[in-house]
């Protein structure tokens, strides 16, 4: 039988996913890797997943991240691969450059197979849905690039009309943008837009280009309220038992506390020796102004 475990809800514990959605040359690559530099701090705990023929390379100028290149059949079991190598490696975030490859490559394994077509995605979901629990699962953060189709619609420049590219449906499975905790889309200017943020950090912003500094805000919303309210530093456990001046208030913090029975073992053992010495000292007292009052 599994083992669960039960404790405090706490925002360290959130390791975030974000998707970047952008045509191609908005930006996305390196963005991405801005994003991820803000959440570590660290280039080296940085890892890209590059199914973009080497893309990952051109901005080794940023630092000394890894590179894991992947590349056709894109199948998600690769990825797969490439996230637990990642892991095996202790990486803290990981960039996917880009998650569209993965749904090309089923929607056109799909479109290949013989048979009926509703029972040939029934086949070909599984393989997507481990995928992206992959994802979801993996205990550091993932930042994954997806295309959108590109359109181009007229506008007015200085009088004039232009034709000016825009971005439309990401490619990937629909509801993909469900599944992470962040969406930013990335027009041809390279400005981002929030399209779902559940930190709440980006709604009803004014677009803006993305930097370390939108990944150091993303950690620091992780780390608020670091520690559940019912864990106290070590500092302030070793003050309260230094504080305890009867026995029976330190038994109390002794069994209040599990996690610091054997940190600080030798600690209650003084604490407790100091109170028995005190009490002691405090009852002779009392008995020698007794007989001396007689």
């Amino acid at each position: 039988m599994e083992n669960l475990n039960f404790r405090k809800a706490a925002r360290r514990q959130a390791k975030i996913k974000i998707g970047l959605l952008g045509c191609s040359g908005s930006g996305k690559s390196y963005s991405s890797l801005l994003l991820a530099h803000g959440l570590v701090g660290d280039w080296s705990k940085i890892a890209v997943i590059d199914s973009e023929n080497s893309s990952a390379d051109l901005y080794a100028h940023l630092g000394d991240y890894n590179v894991v290149p992947v590349t056709a059949p894109f199948t998600p079991e690769k990825y797969l691969e490439a996230i637990h190598l990642c892991l095996q490696y202790k990486m803290e975030a990981i960039v996917i450059d880009s998650m569209s490859h993965e749904w090309e490559y089923l929607v056109d394994a799909h479109s290949k197979m013989p048979g009926n077509t509703f029972q040939n995605w029934g086949k070909i979901t599984p393989r997507h849905n481990a995928f992206v629990n992959g994802i979801l699962q993996a205990p550091v953060h993932i930042i994954g690039t997806i295309r959108s189709k590109q359109d181009y619609v007229m506008s007015e420049k200085n009088g004039k009309q232009v034709p000016e590219k825009v971005g439309l449906k990401g490619i990937t499975r629909d509801g993909m943008d469900y599944e992470m905790t962040i969406v930013f889309d990335i027009d041809t200017r390279h400005m981002a837009k929030v399209s779902k943020d559940r930190t709440n950090l980006f709604v009803n912003k004014p677009d803006f280009q993305i930097s370390a500094e939108t990944g150091k805000a993303i950690k620091d919303w992780c780390n608020i309220n670091q520690a559940p309210q019912d864990v106290q530093p070590l500092e302030d456990i070793s003050q309260q038992i230094s504080s305890c001046k009867t026995l029976e208030g330190l038994y109390q913090l002794f069994n209040e506390q599990p996690e610091f029975q054997e940190s600080h073992k030798e600690k209650f053992i003084l604490q407790k020796e100091k109170i028995e010495f005190n009490q002691k000292l405090h009852s002779n007292g009392k008995f020698s102004n007794s007989t001396n009052s007689h």
